[in-house]
C-alpha cells in the first residue's frame, strides 16, 4: 500500500431503496462501480488516476438491511503521462450530488427497461397520482449522507481504519452478550442517541437477520479501481512507489487469525472451553455430521467452560 494520505468515504442511500437489492441482486453488483466513478469523475478534471478500493456492506449495526459503500482513495494520483504525482481533494457536497444522481439513474434505467422488481411495501404506495418515477424524484430531492472521514496520514492509521471495514462480518463476536438457549442478546451503537443499546432476538430471528447478509457465491465484496485495479496494478504500482520515493516491499499478508486478534481482541484459534490452542487436523464436509451439530446447537452453546 503506498504511503500517502488516504481519504475514507462512506456512500449511503435512503432507506426506501435498501429492500430493492434483495429482489434485484444485479443492482448490488453495480454500486461499487458507481461510487468509484464519483471519485474518478473528480480526478479526471485534473487528468490524474488515484488508487481506490471499495467494501460493500449490506448491514447496519442492528443487523437490519442498510446498503452502503465504504470507499478509500489516495488523496492524489498519477498524471496521465505517468510522470508526476498530483494531490487530489474532495468536497463532500459534490460527492453527494454525483452519487445521488448515479444511484437514481441506475434505478430509473432498470425500471424503464422493465428489469426492476419493486418491493411490495413500495408497490402498495404507487398509483396514478404517485408513480414510480415520482417516487424516484422524491428521493432525488433529499439530501443524501456521504460521510468523509478525517484523512489518514500514516500507514498505521490507514491500516487501522481499513481493518474495521475489510471483510468485516455483519456483527463482531465481541458484540454478542448473552445466549440463554432461546434468545440472543447483542450490543449495538444507536446513532440517534449516540449510546449503546442491548437488542434481544430469538435465536431463529437472530440467525435470519445474520444470514441475509451472506453474499452470493462468487460475489466480490472488495473491489479495486484506478491504479490499484487488477489489470493495471502490476504496471502502475511500481511507478507510484518510484514517484513517492518509497520502497516497494512485498510483505506476507496477515493470517485471518492475526487480523481477528488485532481488530477484535480475541484468538479464534483458542478453544473457548479449555483455552488450549486449536490445531487443524483436516477437513470434513460430511453434511450428516454438520446437521447433527445443528441439532444440538443449544446444548453446545450452553456447555460450561472447563
Amino acid at each position: 500500500m503506498p504511503n500517502t494520505s488516504w481519504q475514507h468515504i462512506t456512500f449511503t442511500m435512503p432507506s426506501e431503496l435498501w429492500d430493492f437489492f434483495w429482489l434485484n441482486r444485479n443492482l448490488l453488483n453495480d454500486i461499487s462501480n458507481l461510487a468509484a466513478n464519483c471519485i474518478q469523475t473528480i480526478a479526471n478534471k485534473k487528468n490524474i488516476t488515484p488508487g481506490m478500493f471499495t467494501a460493500i456492506h449490506t448491514f447496519g449495526r442492528d443487523l437490519k438491511r442498510n446498503v452502503h459503500i465504504h470507499l478509500s482513495t489516495t488523496q492524489g494520483g498519477l498524471t496521465k503521462d505517468l510522470n508526476c504525482w498530483k494531490n487530489l481533494y474532495f468536497k463532500q457536497s459534490i460527492l453527494m450530488q454525483l452519487w445521488r444522481y448515479r444511484i437514481i439513474t441506475l434505478f430509473r434505467t432498470a425500471y424503464q427497461q422493465q428489469n426492476l422488481i419493486i418491493p411490495p411495501i413500495i408497490k402498495a404506495q404507487l398509483n396514478n397520482a404517485f408513480t414510480f418515477e415520482q417516487f424516484l424524484d422524491h428521493l432525488y430531492n433529499k439530501i443524501w449522507i456521504v460521510h468523509c472521514a478525517k484523512p489518514t496520514k500514516t500507514p498505521m492509521q490507514t491500516v487501522g481504519y481499513l481493518g474495521r471495514y475489510i471483510k468485516r462480518p455483519a456483527i463482531a463476536e465481541s458484540k454478542l452478550k448473552h445466549y440463554d438457549g432461546n434468545e440472543v442478546t447483542f450490543k449495538y451503537l444507536d446513532r440517534t442517541s449516540k449510546t449503546y443499546r442491548n437488542f434481544k432476538l430469538t435465536s431463529e430471528e437472530f440467525i435470519g437477520r445474520f444470514i441475509q447478509h451472506i453474499p452470493d457465491t462468487g460475489f466480490r465484496m472488495i473491489r479495486y479501481y484506478g491504479f490499484l485495479a487488477n489489470r493495471v496494478r502490476g504496471k502502475l504500482l511500481p511507478i507510484v512507489y518510484t514517484l513517492l520515493n518509497q520502497d516497494n516491499k512485498t510483505t506476507l499478508a496477515p493470517t485471518f487469525a492475526e487480523l481477528i486478534q488485532k481488530n477484535f481482541g480475541f484468538d479464534p484459534l483458542k478453544c473457548i472451553l479449555c483455552g488450549q490452542q486449536l490445531i487443524l487436523t483436516g477437513f470434513n464436509f460430511d453434511k450428516t455430521k454438520a446437521k447433527r451439530l445443528l441439532d444440538f446447537h443449544r446444548e453446545l452453546a450452553l456447555f460450561p467452560a472447563c
